[in-house]
């Protein structure tokens, strides 16, 4: 699991050093961003479904609720907490954000099958469904900000995005238990999304590259984001769940999928709708540099 946490950090590290030398940056990094979102990251979602044998019908609709109940208060969590966590207004949405969403598919996927096995994967797809709705519904609404979301209105488009129809089609596979998808359709959104993880990296690690050491270091709001974002909501969230009388299986799934770093879609959000991106790219750093060690304590103490 070490290896893996090193693997990814290091991909950010070749971001870093590529923007600093200028082959990533600017106009190239908004429009890879593109790709990712509307391209990698929906035949990544599809490809989560089409891994071959189907996991055990037992397991799913427990994953979905869970992931439900994980989410829900996540969302109060994002807009009751930032208040306290800065003083700057225009940080509270990306604070939010940084509460709220986990380096799920980048991260999360190869980590839960170093934790649990490759066959784990696909529970933490099923995870990550409503993960992606969240992201780009109220994940969207949390970097823009309610006053240039069409007056304050919902955007329904959000609902109809090229993720959120991945992640509709990949419910219904699911469902349907749809096992005999052909090679020819399977394997290239396999490679296509697996573009998603290192093209996502290094657009963080390009971000980073524009701060300046000092920023790189954080602040305050940075570490109390990241104590929150790694540590007090997972094992929070953990004990509710157990609470709520959910088999240990599906806890343990959960929490190290809500224990992962900043999802590195804040930083591709923030590009995509021209907002800074220097506290979510801080954020993101350090949790990625921090969770490195988090992760390896959270499995020795409660698994």
């Amino acid at each position: 699991m070490a290896t893996v946490m090193i693997t990814l950090f290091a991909i950010v590290v070749v971001g870093y050093a590529a923007g600093k030398l200028g082959y990533l940056g600017g106009t190239f990094d908004k429009r890879l961003s593109k790709v990712v979102i509307d391209i990698t990251c929906p035949a990544l979602i599809l490809s989560s479904a089409m891994t071959g044998e189907l996991p055990d019908r037992q397991y799913i609709l427990p994953l979905l609720l869970i992931s439900v109940i994980t989410y829900i208060v996540l969302t109060g969590m994002a807009y009751l907490l930032p208040r306290y966590l800065t003083k700057r207004i225009e940080d509270e949405g990306p604070v939010g954000f940084a509460l709220m969403f986990g380096n799920v598919g980048f991260m999360g996927y190869p980590v839960v099958a170093s934790i649990f096995g490759h066959e784990a994967i696909f529970y933490a797809a099923v995870l990550n469904v409503v993960n992606t709705f969240a992201v780009f519904t109220i994940g969207t609404m949390l970097i823009t900000g309610k006053s240039e979301v069409e007056g304050s209105k919902f955007q329904k488009k959000v609902l109809y995005s090229t993720p959120m129809l991945a992640a509709y089609l990949t419910m219904a596979i699911v469902a349907l238990r749809i096992d005999n998808i052909p090679a020819f359709i399977s394997q290239p959104l396999t490679m296509i999304g697996n573009i998603t993880v290192p093209a996502a990296l290094l657009i963080v690690g390009s971000s980073m590259s524009h701060l300046s050491p000092r920023a790189m270091l954080g602040n305050g709001t940075v570490y109390a984001t990241t104590l929150f974002r790694l540590a007090i909501l997972p094992i929070a969230i953990y004990y509710l769940c157990r609470a709520l009388g959910f088999s240990e299986f599906v806890v343990n799934i959960n929490t190290i999928v809500i224990a992962m770093p900043v999802a590195t879609y804040g930083t591709i959000l923030c590009l995509r709708h021209g907002k800074d991106t220097t506290f979510i790219t801080e954020v993101t750093f350090i949790t990625t540099l921090i969770s490195m060690l988090t992760i390896p304590a959270l499995v020795m103490v409660f698994f």
